[in-house]
């Protein structure tokens, strides 16, 4: 049985890696491929994935991708009206949203409306939108499968078990390159250290996340509207060696935990072909080899940005927005050497205390929330 595909965000981290399930796997076919703007590698994909659609973010990166493949029968879309097209596209079965930024967020809601499967790889969808996404998935019956290592491990661990009988999710953390270090410790991180992640292979922004511990902090956030569950039943454990992905505990006090190499395949597999388990090479978990697995609690006076993103999470409506677009931003800053490494949560809760809550947000009121965040950054650092 084929399988259709659409991924958006095709030349990213999660999108070359989904790719690569593909090439291992005949029975997946890809229907339609979005990124930014990288042109060089979209026209590889294209010519070795052959789409119906192409979508570019810019649109002179589409006219470029059309001068490139004009010898192929592919038809190149871009900006939001693309991502739209192609996310409800007649042939599409499976949305992997793997694209970075508040711009998931509209073609999500027009895929679910449309009846696809989403495999969900934008973290921004949910800690924004959540409260729009998941009560429109459960009308619509339609599945949301996630892609994030974490979530999915927590997804696992509750397979074939009552959903009602969860008592607390343990969401596990690398702690980062920086773990165990103290704030004057940080004072002079160059960007160079902070990408220096120890177990993952992750985009920059994303292991920039990781070294802050705001990652976790949105992964929190995430977890609360994929499982239904309150903040104070979502424990966030640091284990350094990330072979537990996260872990479930039930009512009787048993804990159901995903294991598994760090590879960020196996999650992507998994909501590929859920509930099917797909043979997949790669490296594997040898205990003899690990030895030991350690456990430890995160440090939330270092790593502000986790308290911060359950403070947000706790306030909600559209709170988690303004920590997560400062956090973006804060980030950019960064690698770009215009503030330190312990300014990002500065940022974060500069933008936060100016914020005025709206309680129930539309996805227009999200994007102006965003906007405003930048504004305030932009005239603040």
């Amino acid at each position: 049985m084929m399988k259709n595909i659409v991924v958006l965000g095709s030349t990213g981290s999660i999108g070359t890696q989904t790719l690569e399930i593909v090439r291992d796997n005949p029975d997946l076919k890809v229907v339609a491929l979005a990124a930014g703007t990288n042109v060089t590698l979209m026209e590889k994909q294209v010519r070795e994935f052959a789409p119906k659609v192409a979508v570019m973010w810019t649109e002179e990166a589409a006219k470029d991708l059309k001068v490139r493949i004009a010898d192929l029968d592919v038809e190149v879309l871009s900006g939001m009206e693309g991502l739209l097209a192609i996310s409800t596209h007649e042939k599409c079965e499976v949305l992997v949203t793997a694209i970075v930024g508040m711009i998931g967020i509209r073609p999500t809601i027009a895929a679910i409306n449309a009846g696809k499967t989403i495999a969900l790889a934008n973290k921004e969808t949910l800690v924004t939108a959540g409260h729009i996404i998941m009560p429109l998935a459960k009308e619509k019956n339609v599945a949301i499968l996630p892609v994030d290592s974490e979530h999915s491990a927590i997804f696992q661990s509750l397979q074939g078990q009552p959903k009602d009988r969860l008592s607390k999710i343990l969401l596990t953390a690398s702690g980062g390159p920086f773990r165990g270090r103290k704030r004057e410790e940080l004072l002079n991180i160059q960007v160079e250290d902070a990408l220096k992640h120890p177990n993952w292979s992750m985009g920059r922004k994303i292991t920039i996340d990781s070294a802050t511990l705001c990652n976790k902090g949105l992964e929190v956030m995430e977890a609360k509207w994929l499982f239904d569950v309150d903040l104070d039943r979502i424990e966030v454990v640091v284990h350094p060696q990330s072979i537990i992905h996260s872990a479930v505990e039930y009512a009787d006090g048993g804990i159901m935990a995903q294991l598994g190499a760090p590879d960020m395949k196996l999650p992507i597999q998994y909501a590929l072909f859920y509930p099917d388990r797909r043979p997949m090479s790669g490296k594997r978990v040898n205990f003899f080899d690990l030895g030991a697995m350690t456990f430890e609690k995160p440090d939330m006076d270092t790593f502000q940005g986790l308290k911060l993103a359950y403070e947000a999470a706790q306030i909600g409506g559209s709170m988690p927005t303004v920590y997560n677009a400062a956090n973006e931003k804060a980030v950019s800053l960064f690698l770009n050497r215009k503030i330190k490494f312990l300014q990002i949560p500065e940022v974060i809760e500069a933008c936060m205390q100016n914020h005025k809550n709206i309680l129930m947000p539309s996805v227009d009121d999200i994007l102006n929330t965003e906007a405003e965040a930048y504004d305030y950054i932009a005239k603040h650092f």
